[in-house]
């Protein structure tokens, strides 16, 4: 219903000739007055107003949803829907596999290093967490045509009247790259009995994957045969996804139970290390004639488990490992039976679930413990039995669930990526705190917000429910891929 109401508004002018006004005196010789031919007249007008519109627009006034902050390091939603920010990436993409993986690695191609041009290919060997162990597989997959996040452009922020100048063959590059294509993913599976605890692609030849199954036995295949298929299908999805009757070229069950700890040689080609759950690690040697010899080298002090082992990057017989009980241990393959080192790096005895071997700085080792502690050490400061706990290089406490993953950047030396259960995140120890900007923060109303995140941390990611395993691709420009029990994610943040 409409209601008519007199309003104060602006009144409007409105031009008259002067011979229409009512003269106020006679004009004589010795009184004249000076006209204007054009003399305002004021109106006021009836304006109609809508009860209806004015209701409705306090109502939208009062509806307005209010988009909150959240990061991973605040703790998991509570029922809570994330969305995405697409800003935060130049290239996001998802898959979501029919059994999850706890460990997965990528596997080098032929399109060269350093690769930043869109669309983007990669290659990844992944190892499944089936519900028998019989239904287990080791996947070879390859992902290409993977295109960047759509952004807004300068054009649609200034309109359309705004013409961009021509930049000539850039402009025509960028164009290429902005194409907006449909992800093909082309796979083939191999039969693995048992669950797949960990992967690990040798970085040499990358056809050779070795896997730590569940049923306690390591398994090395070679693949290349199914990676031969990727060139002859030219980016063509086959039909048939199975790789035959593959199996491993060799299997080793000398350990007698199951481990997660594994890592190839940088150095030496085909020299490799394992660890179980018992604290025994196995050194593999490459016969001549084919094959490997393993011996049963080590075992960590009071049988704690080794959950992780990484080689040195400038060294070729020494590896360090990752201990139950907050223990980090050295090895050299020429001394066995012992170990060189092995300093305590958790005062609270906490496990190391994870290491990270820097292989720009080779004295820079990362650890990631179950109490969701990421360290930084100088191996250097490393001293022989030490059960008291050392001082870090950089400590990060602001995680609350384990970590579970940590890697080095390929090529920035400073850089490190990190996962917990709830999200993955990359760090730049290079970055020092601007105390200035510490003191605005923490008077504003973002404290909450921002009191738990060190000035280090650069992106964090989520999305996915129970981060398992992340890795830098190794050829594409800070690409880093995740495996977690709702899937895999791609992604290149936007800030790096």
């Amino acid at each position: 219903k409409k209601s008519k109401r007199r309003l104060n508004q602006k009144p409007e002018a409105k031009r008259a000739a002067p011979a229409t006004r009512d003269e106020e005196f006679e004009e004589t010789a010795d009184n004249l007055r000076f006209e204007d031919p054009y003399i305002d007249e004021i109106e006021e007008e009836d304006v109609m107003v809508n009860d209806d519109e004015e209701e409705m627009e306090d109502a939208d006034t009062q509806d307005v949803e209010l988009v909150q902050s959240w990061h991973p390091l605040m703790g998991v939603p509570k029922d809570e829907p994330l969305e995405m920010d697409p800003s935060a990436y130049k290239m996001y993409h998802t898959l979501s596999p029919e059994w999850p993986a706890l460990s997965f690695d990528f596997l080098r191609d032929d399109l060269g290093d350093a690769r930043q041009r869109f669309p983007h290919s990669m290659q990844a060997a992944i190892g499944t967490q089936a519900d028998t162990a019989g239904n287990n597989r080791l996947t070879i997959m390859k992902l290409s045509d993977l295109s960047k996040m759509p952004q807004e452009e300068e054009e649609d922020i200034l309109g359309d009247e705004y013409d961009k100048e021509d930049d000539g063959d850039d402009s025509s590059s960028d164009e290429e790259e902005d194409v907006d294509l449909d992800p093909i993913m082309e796979h083939y599976h191999v039969p693995h009995y048992g669950g797949v605890n960990r992967l690990r692609a040798m970085p040499q030849q990358s056809d050779i994957i070795a896997t730590w199954s569940d049923a306690g036995t390591v398994n090395l295949f070679n693949v290349e045969s199914i990676r031969s298929r990727f060139l002859a299908s030219e980016g063509r999805s086959m039909r048939d996804t199975s790789a035959g009757c593959q199996k491993p070229f060799f299997s080793h069950s000398g350990h007698g139970t199951e481990g997660y700890a594994m890592d190839w040689s940088l150095v030496k080609k085909g020299h490799f290390a394992s660890g179980d759950n018992d604290g025994k690690i196995h050194y593999w040697t490459p016969r001549p004639e084919g094959g490997y010899e393993v011996v049963p080298s080590y075992e960590s002090q009071g049988g704690q488990a080794v959950e992780d082992i990484q080689w040195s990057p400038t060294e070729g017989t020494v590896f360090a490992t990752a201990e139950c009980g907050g223990h980090v241990s050295i090895y050299d393959t020429r001394a066995p039976n012992r170990a060189m080192l092995r300093p305590c790096v958790h005062e609270n005895k906490s496990d190391v679930n994870v290491i990270g071997w820097n292989k720009l700085v080779s004295n820079l080792l990362s650890t990631g413990g179950d109490d969701g502690t990421l360290s930084v050490w100088d191996l250097r400061h490393f001293s022989q039995q030490n059960e008291k706990a050392m001082a870090p290089l950089a400590r990060f406490t602001c995680h609350q669930t384990p970590i579970t993953s940590v890697e080095w950047h390929p090529t920035d030396e400073s850089m490190l990526a990190a996962s917990d259960t709830v999200g993955a995140y990359i760090y730049d120890l290079s970055v020092e705190e601007d105390l200035e900007d510490a003191n605005k923060a923490s008077s504003s109303t973002t404290k909450t917000l921002v009191a738990d995140i060190p000035p280090q941390l650069l992106f964090c990611h989520s999305g996915s429910q129970e981060f398992k395993e992340l890795h830098w691709h190794p050829q594409i420009s800070s690409c880093i891929m995740t495996t977690a029990l709702t899937g895999f994610s791609m992604f290149i943040p936007s800030n790096l």
